[in-house]
């Protein structure tokens, strides 16, 4: 049994390793190659959930299952939100061969996600981006995105203003490009080709009246049917495009409460990126039209991901 930590997971599962890994999954996974059920969520208190994500890569390939709790509080106390493993199972014989370090895996390969998404929808040009939120998720989604557009810049919005400015002073370093703080959100997001939101909002933060034509969003931090990070304005405006059609369907709130609310119905969710990565949906179909990748994550992101690391010894 090989057990990756999360210190192995982060100095070996890179951008650069990841980002193509996803790709292929989310290829995959959309043309029926994979298997997997829905997530199933356990809430256990306010803020609180344990997620169960069980998957196979293919019928005789590598399966396994992503056992995560979630803690909305953890950032506070510098402590990852995401905490698990993923266990890899060998597809021949059954047994389970592999333990990795889930929150580190559900870090990067999220926004590795994103970054895919972000290159199949967004312009061609796109070169400046806000990020809504602060914590990991706002840190690994800058660097990822980074790879796959050349940013000329970054604003970032957060409730506490200390923790946006620390972010901010953070990524200028890292990445070596201008990050400004907006004081507001309406701020953050004007003048901007890239809108990605990674926050803990329960209630929408972000108005479509906001978002200029051309827009991309990734939409990361709502990751159940309860919290909504935007109106139902930048769901009705959008071509809304998810990781998994039935997952959102099921469990995406922005796409969940605009269609309550009668707006939208189930085919405005007009397809998944996978199709669009394999050619089978066009993805982006003007310049100025506002797109969406609604992210909620599936198994097979982070078995490809395991799966890379295990094999590469």
């Amino acid at each position: 049994m090989r057990f990756i930590d999360q210190d192995e997971v982060r100095e070996r599962l890179t951008y650069e390793l990841c980002i193509p890994l996803v790709r292929q999954a989310m290829i995959a996974f959309s043309r029926g190659e994979t298997r997997q059920h829905l997530r199933s969520i356990l809430p256990l208190s306010e803020g609180r959930v344990l997620g169960i994500m069980p998957g196979a890569l293919g019928e005789h390939a590598m399966f396994g299952a992503k056992l995560i709790s979630v803690f909305a509080g953890n950032f506070a106390k510098g402590i990852q939100s995401h905490q698990g493993v993923v266990v890899l199972f060998d597809g021949e014989s059954g047994a389970p061969v592999c333990i990795a370090h889930a929150g580190e895996v559900t870090a990067i390969r999220t926004a590795a996600a994103s970054a895919v998404a972000t290159d199949a929808l967004a312009r061609p040009d796109a070169a400046r981006m806000a990020i809504l939120g602060y914590g990991e998720q706002a840190h690994t989604h800058a660097r990822a995105i980074s790879k796959v557009r050349k940013l000329e810049a970054i604003t970032v919005w957060g409730r506490d203003p200390a923790r946006a400015k620390a972010f901010a002073k953070s990524v200028e370093v890292e990445l070596g490009l201008p990050v400004f703080v907006a004081s507001t959100v309406r701020q953050a997001v004007t003048g901007v080709d890239i809108v990605t939101t990674v926050t803990n909002a329960r209630e929408p933060i972000l108005e479509g009246a906001w978002l200029a034509p051309g827009t991309h969003l990734n939409l990361v931090g709502s990751s159940g049917a309860g919290p909504t990070e935007v109106d139902h304005e930048v769901v009705v405006r959008s071509r809304f495009i998810a990781d998994s059609r039935e997952g959102v369907l099921a469990q995406g709130a922005e796409f969940l409460r605009a269609k309550a609310a009668g707006l939208v119905d189930d085919s405005h969710v007009v397809g998944e990126i996978g199709q669009v990565l394999a050619g089978d949906l066009e993805g982006r179909q003007s310049r100025d039209q506002i797109t969406v990748y609604k992210s909620l994550g599936h198994i097979v992101q982070d078995l490809a991901a395991a799966k890379a690391l295990y094999e590469a010894g």
